[in-house]
């Protein structure tokens, strides 16, 4: 089979967080091409989560980094390619970036949260343990475990039943087990950045409102590693959802600066 050869202005490879997967991207990946018609998007999932639901998560954030490199290998696209990733996916795209820097023309990081940069209260807000163990360990009913999601991830889009009935359907073809959503928390708990920016551009987006995780962890990130960084003012954790216009213009506007 013929390699698909792709540029850096070109393609845009999408990676979610915790048990997401790319169905939660929503409308996002329209949004991103309106910006730049001749881009190429692409999203992707870690294992155990969406199409890869019935595969083990590694505990491991490294091992995360060689399963989407050998799914972009399966889909003939050689790099460089942009990332851009959101929370525990973030932390896949920095390993990534750090292990091979010639794969990758930038990242962009949205709402994540790296050791040794921020402290384990500041990574994952300690209001919201008793709620994520709820989820990772107890069977709830399908729109009720979605509308607590929902409550921890938006603020524009709380009890929006559209967004609970869209995120049910997913979970219904592609359910997570509480052992794969074990193991991504072990890996994500776990994972440590490197103290030094890895040699690919980099841009942070994060959300003032996050309810999930504290903005200061994208904002000490940024600090430690000399990075631009812009906030939302207004949006949650889950900022492609509740201001993916925005999201897409910082994107595509940065990786346009840059050319």
């Amino acid at each position: 089979m013929s390699t698909v050869r792709t540029t850096a202005a070109t393609t845009w490879v999408l990676l979610r967080g915790l048990t997401r997967e790319t169905g939660h991207w929503g409308d996002f990946p329209a949004l991103l091409r309106a910006q730049r018609p001749q881009c190429r998007v692409v999203a992707i999932d870690l294992p155990g989560n969406g199409r890869l639901h019935g595969e083990r998560s590694p505990t491991r954030i490294e091992a995360n980094v060689g399963h989407c490199r050998a799914q972009l290998r399966s889909m003939s696209i050689e790099g460089p390619v942009h990332l851009l990733a959101m929370s525990m996916g973030a932390m896949v795209a920095v390993e990534w970036a750090a292990r091979h820097p010639d794969e990758l023309a930038g990242c962009v990081l949205v709402n994540t949260s790296l050791r040794p940069f921020s402290p384990w209260f500041h990574r994952l807000r300690p209001a919201n343990y008793v709620a994520l163990l709820g989820l990772a360990l107890w069977p709830q009913p399908g729109r009720r475990r979605e509308r607590t999601v929902l409550r921890l991830t938006s603020r524009h889009h709380v009890d929006d039943d559209t967004v609970i009935d869209a995120w049910t359907a997913l979970r219904r073809v592609h359910p997570v087990s509480a052992a794969n959503a074990l193991r991504q928390l072990l890996a994500a708990a776990r994972y440590r950045a490197p103290a030094q920016a890895p040699a690919v551009p980099m841009l942070v987006l994060t959300s003032a409102r996050d309810g999930l995780v504290d903005s200061r962890c994208s904002q000490r990130l940024a600090a430690r590693w000399g990075i631009d960084i812009h906030m939302h003012p207004t949006a949650g954790h889950d900022l492609p959802l509740d201001d993916g216009t925005w999201l897409a213009t910082q994107a595509v506007q940065w990786a346009a600066r840059r050319r």
